[in-house]
């Protein structure tokens, strides 16, 4: 199973567009929030989409916790945890809700690191990226023994692969 994950478009969605078209076939796709587009809008049709703090629209929700085959997977911004300082605070939800992959944005930083049995995934920006120069998103693969993530450019270009065991 293959999930793409992104996050702080900033209401281009011609971006969200380009990179979902790379993925045509691909299981799930994730928005971590600041889309800053309408949550009706054509772009996240499909998507399992959260709210960010540059986003007024309250029909996102704060958070996504759903499951993938036998892994649950809890998807939120960021910013009400408190994230560009620490994911701890965000550790202790992602363990109140028994998830085993976090998807969240808001530091524009891409990262993924294994913690406590729980894969943090920060897919970076796909338009103002912090950290690097390169505008970034992911590619998720769940199997039975291991999560497999992609970090990818907006040009479809693979920047890092890392592959995490599964408890």
């Amino acid at each position: 199973m293959k999930m793409l994950v992104m996050s702080d478009t900033h209401g281009d969605s011609h971006v969200i567009e380009k990179v979902r078209g790379f993925y045509p076939e691909i299981d799930i796709v994730v928005h971590c929030g600041d889309s800053e587009l309408p949550y009706s809008h054509e772009a996240l049709e499909g998507l399992k989409k959260v709210r960010g703090n540059c986003d007024r629209e309250k029909a996102f929700p704060e958070e996504e916790i759903f499951m993938v085959h036998d892994v649950k997977i809890f998807v939120t911004h960021g910013h009400l945890f408190n994230v560009k300082n620490s994911i701890l605070s965000l550790s202790y939800r992602a363990k109140e809700v028994g998830a085993q992959i976090v998807c969240f944005g808001h530091s524009h930083i891409l990262g993924a690191e294994m913690m406590d049995d729980i894969l943090f995934l920060n897919p970076g920006s796909l338009l103002k990226p912090r950290g690097r120069k390169e505008k970034s998103f992911a590619v998720v693969e769940i199997n039975a023994t291991s999560f497999k993530v992609d970090c990818m450019t907006d040009d479809n270009q693979c920047m890092a692969t890392y592959t995490f065991d599964r408890q």
